[in-house]
């Protein structure tokens, strides 16, 4: 059976939604034109399929029955396509998975980690099954791709430094054609803030809502946080909203197609998270002007540096968040310049498609 050297698939466990439409989904839409530009043709094999957009031109094979994984091994077992390349997004590291592949396909295997990691790190049991793991999968992995420094790093420690030779970083990157820049003057007095996030506790929006309780009530009386996003942390951050009487400050927006045009309309993008790899939304907000508040987890610091473009405070800390939001609101402490020019320079969606596609020769 002959090898089809452009021919490649893309394993990704991301659920297309129409309603939910970001950074990831931009990425795969160049990623897949820039392959077939170079006459390599993708499959992609997502839990779901989906027309929205420029999905209608990928050749998504999805099947909502099982996991993306045994899905995909089911498929090169039962049809004689040969691949060059796999590809995994969102999927876990060094398991069985990768074995039963490369088993199957004489091929090359890049795994992509996008996953955050917890804010204290993980237990002793669980670093033990990773160090196991790394031992008994990761040879059957070609290539670790860390979507910043700190996932490579991350991905070290979880599996050993022996996989250093084969760990290599490309940072995620945004569409910088479809984010609007904010051109006015940012509010010195009383600013606009909006968050962009799943809801879920490990966002650390509950923080936020803390360090809101904390504020001066004369503070309060204008201050506005419209929250973009949905969750399963939803419910729970309305109830306490609700029960501290905030409701005029917090406004839930929802999953919206069209962020990229609305970061302009704020002053200071709010990310109190405790976990993260690499965040879009940071390089979006940024890309539209628009200067950070976040925390020291994950890659924020390669892209933050405070009091430039942005401001850091320490995860879970909601006085220290609260300090701050005074002398922003006050005017007391601001962002002077723009912050899209890093962007520019570095964190573009041309830049990731690129990297990826070296991975390919």
């Amino acid at each position: 059976m002959a090898i089809e050297q452009r021919h490649i698939a893309i394993v990704c466990n991301y659920e297309l939604l129409p309603n939910r439409i970001g950074g990831m989904d931009y990425f795969f839409w160049a990623f897949d034109a820039a392959c077939k530009k170079e006459g390599i043709a993708v499959d992609w094999f997502f839990p779901n399929t989906a027309n929205f957009k420029e999905y209608k031109n990928l050749n998504i094979i999805p099947n909502t029955e099982q996991s993306v994984e045994a899905h995909f091994t089911s498929y090169i077992a039962h049809n004689t396509i040969q691949y060059s390349h796999v590809v995994t997004h969102f999927v876990e590291l060094c398991t069985s998975f990768y074995k039963t592949i490369k088993k199957k396909q004489h091929l090359k295997i890049i795994a992509v980690d996008h996953n955050p990691r917890p804010l204290n790190g993980y237990t002793l049991q669980k670093r033990l099954k990773k160090r196991v793991k790394g031992i008994l999968y990761s040879q059957y992995i070609d290539i670790f791709v860390g979507v910043s420094n700190y996932t490579c790093n991350a991905i070290l420690k979880d599996f050993g430094m022996f996989l250093k030779p084969k760990t290599i970083t490309i940072y995620n990157g945004v569409l910088l054609k479809d984010i609007i820049p904010k051109t006015a003057q940012r509010t010195l007095v009383n600013p606009r803030f909006l968050v962009v996030s799943h809801l879920r506790f490990s966002k650390g929006i509950q923080d936020l809502i803390q360090a809101v309780v904390r504020l001066p009530e004369v503070l309060k009386a204008d201050l506005i946080i419209d929250v973009y996003g949905d969750g399963p942390y939803k419910a729970v951050l309305e109830d306490k909203i609700k029960s501290l009487r905030l409701h005029s400050v917090f406004a839930f927006k929802g999953s919206v197609n069209n962020l990229p045009s609305l970061y302009k309309d704020y002053d200071y993008l709010l990310q109190p998270t405790h976990m993260e790899c690499f965040s879009l939304s940071v390089l979006e907000s940024l890309a539209a002007n628009i200067p950070v508040i976040t925390t020291p987890v994950g890659g924020n610091e390669e892209v933050i540096t405070h009091g430039d473009n942005g401001y850091i405070f320490n995860a879970k800390k909601s006085e220290e968040l609260a300090e701050l939001l005074e002398a922003i609101i006050t005017g007391k402490q601001t962002i002077v310049g723009p912050t899209r020019p890093l962007i520019e320079n570095h964190f573009s969606i041309e830049k990731m498609v690129e990297g990826h596609l070296e991975l390919l020769n």
